[in-house]
């Protein structure tokens, strides 16, 4: 099966996306827990290391598939992939 220039991309805007929420992920999830100890500031009355452990991170996934779901429907819409009502 022969790719498209649009096909192309569209895979590669995808790819794009994904590598650069994946990054925001790994940053969120590893970042803060390896640097806990120098994140001892104060945020919402708790320190930031034990606030986005506890909350911060699980906010931020959320967001992170929100943004990629309708990041996605709109280059769908773009390409002419977009599934029907």
């Amino acid at each position: 099966m022969q790719l498209s220039d649009t096909h192309r991309q569209y895979w590669q805007k995808n790819l794009r996306i994904t590598a650069v929420l994946l990054a925001i992920w790994f940053v969120v999830t590893y970042g803060v827990a390896f640097y806990a100890r120098e994140l001892s500031f104060t945020f919402f009355g708790w320190p930031f290391s034990f606030w986005m452990a506890s909350q911060g991170a699980l906010i931020i996934y959320v967001l992170i598939i929100w943004f990629y779901a309708s990041y996605m429907n709109k280059l769908d819409i773009e390409h002419g992939v977009a599934e029907g009502d």
